[in-house]
């Protein structure tokens, strides 16, 4: 039976579950909002520690200033034909790029050296790291730069100073003109701005005119190789017409595709009269078999089915009157009759669509010989054709090779007269490189916000990996989704010291936890509470004998007639919790130790729950699981629900023992405890596992034990359950008890 909040059908938000999957547990932003916060501090300790790891590394970082100037790279645009418009245009891209090559040439460079006679300065060979720890120093007290230049060799530092100069510059093409970027990057600012202009300088003393001239002597050359080429093109051609027309190859197409199309058209009519060849023989086997009643013709002959039909009727109603005449009654004889000869009718026609069926076979052989004979010719032609095409293939590549030639010729002839007369490039400066005044790096906004990003990145994954170690139980709907099984209540945690008191006080959130456990329980079976409930846990310290008790009492302050046992046989905690005597207890009723006016010594008062009768586990015995399962034991349960109106059960826990398990038996109904924070999930798994699998113990539900309610994600979720303060009680306070009398009708006191 499920109710709602109880049920295994809907978790606390009122989604269903399915399969053990929480619905609404997909992307929620507020979930995770409350998630970071829980992590709050961990989250703000790694971003902090980011942003400080970012500042750090901003100092270490030394300052590198960029100078730019721009140049524009004039390209032709007079254009003749329009066909050498596509052609203009996809050169003016690769003159463009060639100038980008040229200005980080290794050649402009050392002219750019030695124009400003780098490889004598110091600061530029040898400057300041790039990252460094001194560079936090150094921002404050500038620090002489490491190296001597004359500790090398000019040729050395020429290298040197030729390589510092590809590094730091940089040539881009601005998108969508024919303008180049050049961007000089260096710790001096003024030096920085010297090299950028001093790189415009210097590749404009290197352009040379490169207007490319043809002279005459070229052209004659081209128009000689035309002439030989196109001599050489007409008498191949000529050549290969005349061998194809000699050899009739026109007839089966020049490439042979005539007699291809023939040999797949018979190879396809071919496979289709071989499909049907065998199914043919398919079917005679069938005849031959005896079988010619399972022919499939026979199945779509309509009067061959009705034959069988009208012969089936008559069999049947032989069959039947045979009952009440002889075979040599007149009208048996008739009958008899008609089926002699309905029987021929079938076996004539069985035998004519045979007969039919072996005609068809031998028509198929017959064709399926005609087409592979059909085959056999066209592969010799095939073949024949294939030895006339080679000599035809190979005057056909000589034709393509000088047409392909005597096409390039033209195109070069063509380029070389439109270049020579159209195609010009110069370059013209646009804008010179100033002294930047800030350095571009570092920059502490972009460095804080890349330390930001990987911070929170970082606390992102440290939150992943801590949620993913995490295995414990944290909050209600994981008991739902984890363990497929109804909460039936959550008992807050209390301070430490503070569990008496969170007890006796009835406005305490721990009381009111239990009496919803109770109202759970009373809707747990379809007749209403159990009356024998067994306590259990999957491990030990998860508030099971606490529970016990103050569940017994809140059935006690209804009206319920309670006795409370320690079956831990183990390890009893029972008698200390409420302060009774363990001297005798269940262990002397299991092993008959205990004389019959002696037995109401075992039920107990407690000072603090007075309502309740406790049974303690008695001395400690070396087979308890032994004593539990005996018969003995089924007795004693008998006997006290005779006695009582509700018997619970505080039991060991289940894994590795083998006690739970036997006394889930004898409960009507058993609890299965999860403490929060503190159990496994698939230690809790396992444990309801064992009491399914192996006894079939009935399980009503979980209880999850000493929850955090001060938990944020608890706040965010359940915070609206324990709510001490929504329930008010007058001064005058008085409980309402059910009663329940002789007659079963509930009374108030």
């Amino acid at each position: 039976m499920s109710w709602p909040g109880y049920g295994s059908t809907e978790n606390t938000y009122g989604a269903p579950l399915v399969d053990g999957v929480d619905e609404a547990q997909g992307f929620n932003l507020l979930k995770l909002f409350w998630l970071v916060m829980r992590y709050r501090w961990l989250a703000g300790g790694v971003v902090a520690s980011a942003l400080l790891l970012g500042v750090l590394g901003t100092l270490m970082q030394s300052p590198r200033y960029a100078a730019t100037a721009r140049i524009e790279i004039l390209v032709p645009t007079a254009r003749v034909l329009q066909d050498l418009d596509v052609i203009g245009q996809n050169n003016d891209a690769r003159l463009l790029e060639t100038a980008r090559e040229k200005l980080r040439s290794r050649d402009l460079a050392k002219r750019v050296a030695t124009a400003l006679d780098l490889s004598a300065r110091q600061d530029f060979l040898f400057p300041q790291p790039a990252f460094a720890l001194s560079n936090i120093i150094a921002r404050v007290v500038p620090m002489p730069t490491a190296g001597l230049v004359g500790e090398f060799s000019l040729e050395e530092r020429e290298q040197r100073a030729t390589g510092m100069l590809v590094e730091g510059l940089t040539v881009t093409l601005v998108r969508s003109t024919n303008l180049l970027e050049v961007r000089f990057v260096d710790g001096n600012p003024k030096l920085a701005t010297a090299i950028a202009n001093q790189y415009l300088a210097s590749f404009m003393d290197q352009q040379v005119d490169r207007t490319i001239e043809t002279s005459d002597l070229a052209r004659q050359f081209l128009l000689e190789q035309i002439a030989d080429i196109k001599r050489k093109l007409e008498a191949a051609e000529t050549a290969l017409v005349n061998y194809a027309k000699q050899e009739a190859l026109t007839s089966a197409g020049a490439d042979g595709s005539l007699i291809t199309t023939k040999i797949a058209a018979i190879n396809d009519a071919l496979t289709k009269a071989s499909q049907d060849r065998m199914e043919a023989e398919r079917l005679v086997a069938l005849i031959e078999e005896g079988k010619a009643a399972d022919l499939p013709q026979l199945l779509e002959s309509e009067a061959i089915q009705n034959t069988r039909q009208k012969l089936t009727e008559l069999e049947a109603d032989y069959a039947q009157k045979r009952q009440t005449f002889k075979p040599d009654f007149p009208e048996m004889k008739t009958l008899r009759s008609q089926i002699n000869g309905f029987e021929a009718q079938l076996d004539k026609d069985i035998g004519v669509i045979s007969e039919s069926i072996r005609v068809t076979l031998n028509n198929k052989l017959q064709e399926e010989r005609d087409l592979r004979a059909t085959l056999f010719d066209l592969d010799r032609q095939q073949t024949a054709f294939r030895d006339k095409s080679i000599q035809y293939q190979i005057l056909k590549r000589d034709v393509d090779s000088l047409n392909s030639q005597y096409k390039s010729l033209i195109d070069k002839q063509n380029e070389l007269g439109v270049v020579s007369d159209l195609r010009s490039t110069n370059m013209d400066v646009v804008d010179y490189a100033v002294t930047p005044e800030n350095p571009f790096e570092p920059s502490l906004l972009r460095n804080l916000a890349l330390a930001g990003l990987m911070g929170l990145a970082g606390a992102a994954l440290a939150i992943y990996v801590l949620e993913l170690l995490n295995n414990k139980f944290d909050v209600p709907d994981q008991v739902e989704s984890e363990l497929r099984l109804p909460v039936l209540g959550v008992l807050p945690s209390v301070e430490a010291g503070g569990l008496d008191a969170a007890l006796a006080d009835p406005r305490s959130a721990l009381s009111e936890a239990y009496r919803s456990l109770r109202t759970a329980l009373q809707f747990a079976t379809v007749d209403g509470e159990p009356r024998s409930i067994l306590v259990t846990s999957s491990e030990p310290d998860e508030a099971k004998s606490t529970t016990a008790v103050k569940l017994a009492e809140e059935f006690a302050a209804i009206g319920v007639k309670v006795l409370v046992i320690d079956c831990d046989l183990r390890r009893p905690s029972l008698h200390r919790l409420v302060g009774i005597d363990n001297s005798i207890g269940l262990s002397n009723l299991l092993t008959k130790t205990i004389a019959p006016e002696d037995v109401h010594l075992m039920f107990n008062k407690s000072a603090t729950s007075i309502d309740v009768t406790f049974m303690g586990s008695g001395p400690m015995v070396p087979n308890p699981a032994d004593l539990l399962a005996s018969r003995r034991m089924g007795e004693v349960m008998a006997a006290c629900l005779k006695l009582f109106g509700m018997v619970i059960l505080d039991g060991p826990p289940v894994l590795g023992l083998a006690d739970t398990l036997i006394l889930s038996r004898h409960a009507e109904a058993t609890i299965l405890l999860v403490a929060a924070h503190q159990t496994p999930r698939k230690a809790a798994a396992a444990a309801l596992k064992r009491l399914r699998s192996t006894v079939g113990a009935k399980v009503v539900g979980g209880v999850l034990s000493k929850l955090d309610t001060k938990r944020i994600e608890y706040t965010y979720s359940y915070g609206y359950m324990h709510n001490q303060y929504y329930y008010g009680y007058g001064q005058d306070e008085s409980r309402v008890r059910r009663l329940k009398g002789r007659d079963g009708e509930p009374e108030e006191a």
